[in-house]
């Protein structure tokens, strides 16, 4: 190459060198602030805990951010007393399964219990039966809540408050008690099927969902029951219903359906959840912000009420059977294979009241 060639690719050169690197410090700035947002990106995350058990978990309940109790097969029952940063198996009140919890209070809780149709039993032993607490789970009661009918399967209970509750399940059976499960009485309802979901909130105001596109709706207690309208598939299966006011409620089920009512369940609409799995449990911190689980871990999330949900990244695989959360940036899931999860938000936003299921 000549001295003249040298020459022009040296200009060349120096020519092309301020244009490359004119785009570094904005391509700085852009690297710098993506590296500053990641942890505030990792603290909005769910994540595993340790439970030390591979009992299928069928319900989780939180009374604060603290206290917490998992049920689950074979009388599994844990408790923590930490957020679940450690589980503690406690001693099984039963061998039968546990289907649900609630509680009322950090003292005052309640069990559904489930007796496998494969055990050897007398012609006087109940299918469902519930447990009560008010000492924290450090003792518990057997409460008869079915009466004369010893073959009724319970899946749910939930309560309003100490005294008023309600306990359902199978071919539409519902007990409700006014008293603090002292006594129950049998509420009649215009349906036969399979009761999966419920919430109260207050002990005149609430709804019931289940199988064959149940909605229900009370405004007086349970004293009567009436349907909602639903424009579903008569067979559709509804599993979880929550409200987060008098007028806003979802209720979710099979094959990614989720519905929605704005006129306190006299009336649903489907959502477009973006998603076919199973959906098993629901859960509204306010009218806009809302959690759902189902099959293979799935989780949905909306911060619209529901006209946009998205699937967000889970930590679990196995069916996710049940939510809890105490506050915006506080909640639970649990399901098979003893698996908790829990989700973690960096905010300040207040605790919310955990009384509906």
């Amino acid at each position: 190459m000549g001295n003249e060639q040298l020459a022009a690719s040296s200009v060349a050169t120096a020519r092309v060198k301020p244009r490359s690197y004119r785009f570094l410090p904005s391509a700085f700035c852009f690297l710098l602030s993506a590296f500053c947002l990641l942890p505030t990106a990792a603290l909005a995350a769910w994540a595993r805990q340790e439970s030390g058990t591979l009992a299928w978990l069928r319900a989780v309940y939180f009374v604060d951010a603290e206290r917490g109790w998992a049920v689950g097969s074979k009388g599994a029952l844990l408790a923590t007393k930490d957020g679940g940063a450690h589980w503690q198996a406690q001693r099984k009140p039963t061998e039968d399964g546990l289907r649900d919890a609630f509680f009322v209070n950090e003292q005052v809780g309640w069990l559904v219990c489930e007796r496998s149709m494969f055990d050897e039993h007398t012609l006087d032993d109940r299918r469902a039966y519930l447990l009560k607490t008010e000492d924290g789970g450090a003792s518990w009661r057997r409460v008869e809540a079915t009466g004369k009918d010893l073959e009724t399967v319970l899946v749910r209970i939930v309560f309003a408050d100490e005294q008023h509750g309600w306990t359902f399940g199978e071919e539409g059976a519902l007990y409700a008690t006014t008293d603090g499960g002292a006594t129950w009485t049998r509420q009649r309802v215009p349906t036969r099927h399979l009761l999966l979901g419920g919430t109260f909130l207050d002990q005149t105001q609430g709804w019931l969902v289940g199988a064959g596109a149940t909605v229900l709706f009370t405004t007086d207690g349970g004293a009567e029951w009436r349907a909602g309208l639903a424009q579903v598939d008569p067979g559709a299966r509804l599993n979880a219903v929550t409200f987060a006011d008098a007028r806003h409620g979802w209720a979710v089920g099979a094959r990614g359906l989720v519905l929605m009512t704005a006129n306190g369940g006299r009336s649903w609409s489907v959502q477009t959840s973006n998603s076919d799995a199973d959906l098993f449990d629901v859960k509204f911190i306010d009218t806009e912000e809302g959690w759902v689980s189902g099959t293979d871990g799935t989780l949905l999330h909306t911060t619209d009420s529901g006209a946009h949900w998205r699937t967000e990244v889970s930590p679990a695989r196995h069916p996710l059977e049940r939510l809890c959360f105490v506050s915006r940036t506080r909640g639970w899931a649990v399901g098979f294979g003893g698996t908790i999860i829990t989700y973690t938000a960096d905010s300040a936003a207040p605790p919310i009241l955990n009384k509906r299921p």
